[in-house]
């Protein structure tokens, strides 16, 4: 559900030189400024140019395409053919990498003449590590293009927010910021409203189910007790992006939980339309939700708006949901700088694995993969089977589902850098996908839930032959904000702990203070800190 790579990084590392070294790589933006479109989620930036930093698969385009058949036509936009050059490698590489690459791309063999395909048991550790390795995205540039757009909206406030949205979204709204009660309901025909219905309501359901009937409460010693207490973040802000696609579905996964959380002051972010409206069915879902605040604006401008506050845009505590590469920067610097907010997680280009047996139907397997593949050129999907799948009936369910589908030009770009791994057994499926530790993890497998223990690193994962990764996407309960890049392996997905915060008390009596006094007294003396020796023992009346 992200078009964008997000990484948390430490202040000391930003302020030397930004993110270079976690982004250094092959995945290169455009130009800083060089198209408006690019730098706003409200439009679609201009396609990126990919240079994959996974060793064996080769990107190719429309140019030189073989017009033979449909099929050659398909494997050549797709990507999905081999290379008789190799893959372009970022100058700071190892020859010990380029070895694990080249020696990948002889391992990897074709399916049907398409989907590049490895065999696991082939693959040293070092072509597994470099196949578990996603494009990687150079922010340099453009933290040096959002940086000017962050502070020209701390000093300017509402102005400078119009004044980009103007250049960017080709919109002046007026007023900028609404107050969500205050706005009119919009019109929608009954069958939208009742399908965002169904989704509210499920959403709901399983969010409030997150939250504690009472708080924790521990008496760890005679006098002593402890206990922990949640309370709402005051100010969060909502990202909804607004480019190739506008998605009200996040505007569900983000509002809820912030409305149960108890959060007082709820902003909702997103791009306006030319006429200075906002898509209706995101207001449905505001008003629903119970938003605020709507802020009609999109891109690093809108992001540094709810950071600071301007005239007429609150300050919020927190930043949540997904955008472009120049949103994800703003958030990234703002967390970062005196405007003392906090991110969410990092979210990145959308990518789904999904682990199939042969049992599985090839036409269901098919549209999972194109189901993520269509979210952006830089989405990844990647298959992992057991012997005996026929990978030649995926390979042609994939050429005829893209072929119809109406962002097939997107979907073949996130295809050209997608792959299949043939492991040895179902276990072996299941080590490789922690391994990757995927966003979203679709098991299309017999006993699947006998599985579910072994998998230890996903954001979600979807189980049985009929839970398509759509369904999480928009109304089975769960939330689609998610870890992508693998940082599932440290990161969960949006809950309603993400909107809360957690705070610990203790309150000690006489007697509580006397059986844990002297202990604390003794460890203070052994650290030096005579202060804390003292707080204790003038208590008690002790040396």
């Amino acid at each position: 559900r992200h078009p964008v790579v997000a990484h948390q990084i430490r202040p000391a590392a930003l302020a030397a030189k930004p993110c270079r070294r976690h982004f250094a790589g092959a995945f290169a933006p455009p130009q800083p400024l060089r198209q408006a479109a690019s730098m706003n989620a409200s439009v679609a930036p201009s396609p990126l140019s990919v240079t994959s930093t996974r060793p064996a698969v080769h990107p190719r385009t429309t140019a030189g395409a073989s017009a033979a058949s449909k099929a050659a036509r398909f494997h050549s936009r797709s990507g999905f053919v081999l290379s008789n050059r190799a893959t372009s490698l970022p100058s700071a590489s190892s020859t010990s990498r380029q070895t694990s690459r080249r020696r990948l791309r002889v391992a990897a063999s074709l399916a049907s003449d398409t989907m590049r395909s490895y065999q696991l048991k082939d693959l040293s550790d070092s072509e597994i590590k470099e196949l578990l390795q996603r494009p990687r995205i150079d922010f340099t540039s453009i933290f040096d293009a959002v940086r000017p757009i962050v502070e020209a909206v701390q000093e300017r406030g509402d102005a400078a927010v119009l004044e980009y949205t103007e250049r960017f979204d080709r919109s002046a709204p007026s007023p900028l910021v609404e107050l969500v009660a205050d706005m009119p309901d919009p019109e929608l025909p009954a069958d939208v409203k009742e399908a965002f219905d169904v989704a509210f309501d499920n959403i709901y359901k399983f969010h409030l189910a997150q939250k504690p009937q009472e708080d924790l409460e521990v008496e760890t010693m005679p006098g002593v007790r402890c206990r922990r207490v949640l309370r709402p973040i005051g100010g969060v802000g909502l990202y909804v992006p607004g480019g190739t696609a506008v998605l009200p579905s996040t505007a569900l996964m983000l509002s809820v939980p912030a409305k149960i959380a108890g959060c007082s002051t709820i902003v909702l972010a997103t791009p306006p339309r030319t006429d200075g409206s906002i898509n209706p069915e995101v207001l449905y879902v505001a008003k629903k939700a119970g938003v605020t605040h709507i802020l009609k604006a999109g891109g690093a401008q809108a992001v540094a708006a709810m950071s600071y506050g301007t005239e007429s845009c609150p300050k919020v505590d927190k930043i949540l949901g997904p955008g472009n590469q120049y949103v994800t920067a703003a958030k990234m610097l703002l967390q970062n700088s005196e405007a003392m907010i906090s991110i969410d997680m990092p979210a990145g280009p959308s990518e789904v694995l999904v682990m199939a047996d042969e049992e599985a139907n090839p036409v269901h397997i098919a549209a999972d993969l194109l189901s993520q593949a269509e979210h952006g050129p830089d989405s990844q999907v990647v298959l992992v089977v057991t012997p005996g799948v026929n990978t030649d009936a995926i390979s042609a369910e994939v050429e005829r589902q893209c072929e119809a589908l109406p962002r097939n030009d997107v979907a073949r770009k996130a295809l050209s850098h997608s792959y299949i791994v043939v492991a040895e057994d179902i276990d072996k499926a299941c080590d490789f996908s922690n391994q990757y530790a995927p966003e979203h993890l679709i098991v299309n497998t017999a006993n699947c839930n006998d599985l579910l223990p072994k998998l230890t690193d996903a954001g979600s994962i979807f189980l049985g032959r009929y839970t398509p990764e759509s369904v999480g996407d928009y109304a089975s309960g769960t939330n689609h904000v998610l870890p992508t890049y693998g940082y599932a392996k440290m990161y969960g997905g949006v809950s309603l702990d993400t909107f809360v915060k957690k705070i610990t008390v203790q309150e000690l009596s006489y007697e509580g203070l006397q059986n844990l006094g002297p202990s604390v007294a003794k460890m203070a003396a052994v650290e030096g800190l005579e202060a804390h020796r003292r707080a204790v023992t003038l208590r008690l009346d002790i040396p």
